[in-house]
């Protein structure tokens, strides 16, 4: 059940059993890193204030186009791809494997669905069990982790089949505006969606295709690291290359466009392999012992990364329930705390300056609660 888990102090962690010993061992600084640096940059992107002066990195693409806030929750999911070895391989030394594996793994999708789903009525300020980010997370992540026991050939033999797949059902199906037809309002996602699953409250539900192709890729980078081969880097190196390399191609071949909304093949190889190259960075940084105090130098980023569950949905919370729903009087007139805090900071710094500031100020407010919470060892999971 999901709940706040106390981390103990290293003498008392020499009391646990040999597993539980070995699962620690087996964490990653560079994962729990990467996951921190996509929970920063999702704080950022959805909180900017910089009025026309925007980058254009900051705002989403417009369709057929790519920007780092488009790769924001791709890469969420290939996190979560990436823990699957090192979960799996936890389980198993517990023995936890056949069917109690299964409910293990139907339970934590269940009540990550359900967290999601609160948090989506939160926004919406009416109940729903639709689709969101947390829903879609759980859904691909099930669906990947049942094929966990695969070997790496066959997973990727499935990931590649799912997107292929995926790209013949948008070029062939036959939907009102057109065959083989794929813009951002008429293709045969939205036909689906408007015809079968808007009905009965589950848009987007054919996401979960392309994404578990994802959420697969990213347990598919992380078995080297999992399993300590010697030949990690270069293997790792090489699928990022190669997904970048084919997603752009695709892309630029004009046959799929990227598109965050679609989820193209194109837009999930290319996010794929940017994705892992960054954590491989990350992992020769930190973890494979060739750089001094790396650990320390990613620090800062695994403090949301350990806690990403309660750095996506608490601040949220916090900001429905609290700062856009408070009426105070700070300008002189009553508006919400957080509309308050914007205009506030512009009066005093100026247009730009004080959009930048309070921007940063609330990025670095998340964090300042993330370490409060690490330092006290409360990490909220499922």
């Amino acid at each position: 059940m999901s709940s706040f888990s106390v981390s103990r102090s290293p003498a008392e962690a020499q009391t646990d059993s040999g597993a539980l010993q070995k699962v620690r061992v087996a964490r990653l600084t560079a994962l729990d890193a990467w996951r921190g640096l996509t929970v920063l940059l999702m704080l950022l992107v959805n909180n900017v204030a910089l009025g026309g002066r925007t980058p254009s990195q900051l705002v989403h693409a417009p369709f057929g186009g790519l920007t780092l806030t488009d790769l924001v929750f791709p890469w969420f999911l290939l996190c979560a791809g990436a823990a699957l070895p090192f979960s799996l391989a936890a389980m198993t030394r517990s023995g936890v494997t056949g069917w109690l594996r299964v409910r293990r793994l139907l339970t934590r999708a269940a009540l990550l669905y359900l967290a999601g789903a609160f948090l989506t009525s939160v926004t919406l300020h009416a109940p729903t069990l639709g689709l969101g980010v947390l829903q879609l997370i759980a859904l691909a992540t099930l669906c990947a982790a049942l094929l966990g026991d695969l070997r790496g050939r066959w997973q990727a033999g499935v990931a590649a089949a799912l997107l292929l797949g995926y790209a013949a059902f948008l070029t062939l199906t036959a939907h009102p505006w057109g065959l083989g037809i794929v813009s951002e309002t008429h293709n045969p996602v939205q036909m689906v969606n408007d015809m079968v699953l808007s009905p009965i409250g589950l848009r987007g539900l054919i996401s979960v295709i392309p994404t578990t192709a994802l959420v697969l890729l990213g347990a598919l980078a992380a078995r080297p690291l999992q399993q300590r081969d010697a030949r990690a880097p270069l293997k790792l190196l090489g699928l990022g290359l190669a997904l970048s390399v084919v997603g752009f191609g695709w892309a630029a071949s004009r046959h799929l466009p990227f598109s965050k909304a679609l989820w193209t093949p194109p837009y999930i190889l290319y996010s794929a392999g940017l994705g892992i190259l960054g954590m491989l960075a990350f992992w020769l940084i930190a973890d494979s012992g060739r750089v001094r105090f790396g650990c320390r130098l990613l620090a800062p980023l695994t403090i949301p990364g350990r806690n990403a569950l309660a750095g996506y949905m608490l601040p949220l919370l916090i900001k429905f329930w609290i700062l856009l729903q408070w009426q105070v009087n700070w300008t002189g007139r009553s508006q919400s705390m957080l509309a308050s805090l914007l205009e506030l900071s512009r009066t005093h710094l100026g247009g730009f300056a004080g959009g930048l500031v309070y921007t940063l100020g609330y990025v670095l407010a998340v964090w300042l609660g993330l370490a409060w919470l690490a330092r006290r060892g409360l990490i909220w999971k499922l």
